[in-house]
């Protein structure tokens, strides 16, 4: 939840605890007393309608997950600020006697009172699982934040092990290179050693062949 909104709740309901108190001893009072209250009354009204816009301003400002939430509890506080206006009117339309004054007190103030204090309590535990609701989504980012940092070492270390396969391949490309051209070189000196045997096999005979004939013509004289 938003520290703003937060912030404009508890002193909402600091003013409307205070306006329900005043209410109730405006009724008994008359003349300048009760002008006086109903000048502190209508105040108070003033100012809790003003948090109330505050409020709800700073609810439409908030995701769509959080702002339905809120202004949920908006509508609650709209209510009970409408009964304190309405509470009100029938004060200051009212040159009551006492007796009527204490009937009102009994019967309308005590219901506006019960509901307001209904209403108040409702607002709080919307507020608590709500409070509850927003420790569960932080949670919830706190997980979703490590398993990204996993996945983002998990994707290093993966990007590490393609570049060791990559250099081992360049590695190995180079050995296959490399016994290429030994096989190639080896080859190509088999080639000269047949052609040197041929070569001294050819000399030998021929020699041999020449002694041959020279010992025929010195043994035939």
């Amino acid at each position: 939840m938003s520290q703003g909104f937060e912030r404009y709740e508890r002193q909402y309901c600091e003013i409307s605890a205070n306006l329900s108190k005043k209410c109730t001893s405006a009724i008994a009072l008359d003349g300048e007393q009760k002008k006086q209250k109903l000048s502190e009354i209508k105040s108070g009204v003033e100012e809790a309608e003003a948090l109330v816009k505050k409020m709800d301003l700073e609810a439409r400002s908030l995701p769509p997950n959080v702002k339905s939430s809120l202004l949920v509890k908006l509508r609650e506080y709209k209510s009970d600020l409408n009964n304190f206006k309405t509470e009100v009117k029938r004060i200051t339309s009212g040159n009551l006697n006492a007796t009527a004054r204490y009937e009102l007190l009994e019967a309308g103030m005590a219901d506006t009172l019960t509901a307001s204090a209904d209403q108040r309590s409702r607002l709080m535990m919307s507020t608590d699982h709500l409070g509850r609701t927003t420790d569960r989504i932080k949670d919830s980012r706190r997980t979703i934040l490590e398993t990204e940092e996993l996945g983002v070492s998990i994707l290093q270390d993966l990007h590490g092990q393609r570049q060791s396969l990559l250099r081992a391949h360049e590695t190995l490309h180079g050995v296959n290179d490399n016994v290429g051209k030994s096989k190639k070189i080896l080859t190509t000196m088999t080639r000269r050693m047949n052609r040197n045997k041929w070569t001294i096999g050819a000399i030998i005979t021929v020699l041999v062949l020449a002694i041959i004939f020279i010992l025929y013509f010195k043994l035939t004289r």
